[in-house]
């Protein structure tokens, strides 16, 4: 009986001690996070952050909590569409193809999964790529390229290109035409298609790329600054703070580099002068200002402070930052940001700086959408009529070329 009272008074502590954790995680949550009022369906966009909830309560790290709840949804068999696994020069890749095809040579797709290099799959984009290829009429390749921090910098870039090139080399053996192939990716795969947008425009042997489809891309890693970053730092899916700790995670570097980085501590004067031609809140049009005054950047007086700044400054990273002569040569563009994305000003200054050097750019901005909501298409109870809308739009640009 002692043994018994002993037993129940300690799973009685554990139970009251694990109410109280949840409860002071979900304060946590509310103190830090805001969605601001133009947001539909609040309450539901506050449930899918019970992955932060639980991390903070100790039972998971944060992006391998993040893996499990992208890569855990499996859509249905559409018997409208084939796919197949195979191998791009040993990267793995998933193909989607709708089983009416118009006669001969077709469109494809090079897709590459967000996830800040750290989570998401072909897995978690299931459900985007078979929206895209079913509904634009296009083979749809989707790249698993590996993540970290268990394959470091820059092995998703390398791979994704490696995977690519392979893909022009052979788009006809998997019925497209290799002058109507697109490069398309959201977050970090948007990364990817504007660094390899850059660098295959400069191979001649190769034919030239059809276009580029950049889904709330993340751009350039110089000024966390911007109005986006400053109206949308709390914001539940992806806060500033969140988004710069995985990227530390992805660079392998210690958490404490978190203030550094947002303060602009890391950037040189002499760096600072050398792109605000480029990235400054000063280009960023009046309409999207409202929300909240844009606050100053601090800058650091040393030439070379940290050996960071050459990586998330270098242009893999950073391809907001390549110079002229190599934006003026690269396929035409459809970029498309969220109003409620810290990355949205990422994509606005990319599509100025294109345009300014002769490229052609279609832009759309989601007015009601956020980071990554274009994943959640036909998910069910989680899905938001911002990704329906999205994915309408990337689908009207592609169905044109």
């Amino acid at each position: 009986m002692l043994l018994t009272a002993l037993f129940l008074d300690l799973v009685g502590l554990l139970f009251i001690a694990c109410l109280v954790l949840a409860i002071w995680a979900v304060y946590f949550h509310f103190s830090k996070s805001e969605v601001p009022s133009g947001v539909c369906q609040p309450l539901k966009l506050r449930f899918l952050h019970i992955d932060y909830i639980l991390y903070k309560m100790g039972f998971f790290s944060r992006y391998t909590l993040v893996r499990l709840g992208l890569d855990g949804f499996s859509p249905f068999c559409d018997p409208t569409l084939s796919t197949r696994m195979t191998f791009f020069d040993g990267v793995c890749v998933r193909i989607y193809r709708p089983k009416e095809m118009p006669a001969g040579l077709n469109r494809g797709i090079m897709f590459f999964h967000g996830g800040c290099g750290l989570v998401g799959s072909i897995d978690s984009h299931d459900r985007l790529c078979r929206y895209i290829s079913k509904q634009s009429h296009s083979v749809v390749v989707s790249v698993e390229y590996h993540l970290a921090p268990e394959y470091s910098h820059p092995t998703l870039f390398t791979e994704c290109q490696n995977a690519t090139v392979h893909f022009m080399r052979n788009a006809e053996t998997y019925g497209v035409d290799p002058a109507r192939i697109i490069l398309g990716g959201d977050s970090i795969g948007g990364t990817v298609v504007a660094h390899l947008s850059q660098e295959l425009s400069k191979r001649t042997e190769l034919t030239r790329i059809r276009a580029q489809v950049l889904l709330y891309p993340f751009l350039q890693a110089l000024d966390f600054h911007l109005p986006s970053h400053q109206q949308n730092r709390c914001f539940p899916i992806i806060s500033q703070e969140q988004c710069i700790i995985f990227a530390m995670q992805y660079f392998n570097k210690v958490k404490s580099l978190v203030d550094l980085i947002v303060n602009g501590s890391f950037v040189s004067e002499n760096t600072k002068a050398r792109y605000s031609k480029w990235v400054n809140s000063d280009r960023i049009p009046r309409e999207f200002k409202n929300r909240n005054p844009k606050e100053a950047m601090s800058v650091c007086s040393e030439s070379n402070p940290h050996k960071l700044m050459k990586q998330v400054l270098g242009t893999i990273f950073s391809p907001l930052l390549s110079d002229d002569d190599v934006m003026k040569d690269v396929p035409e563009a459809f970029i498309l940001t969220c109003e409620y994305d810290i990355f949205r000003d990422d994509g606005i200054l990319y599509k100025q700086r294109l345009e300014e050097n002769g490229v052609p750019v279609s832009f759309c901005n989601l007015e009601d959408g956020f980071h990554a909501c274009l994943v959640l298409i036909n998910h069910w109870l989680i899905s938001f009529p911002s990704a329906k809308n999205g994915l309408d739009h990337v689908v009207n640009y592609i169905r044109g070329l």
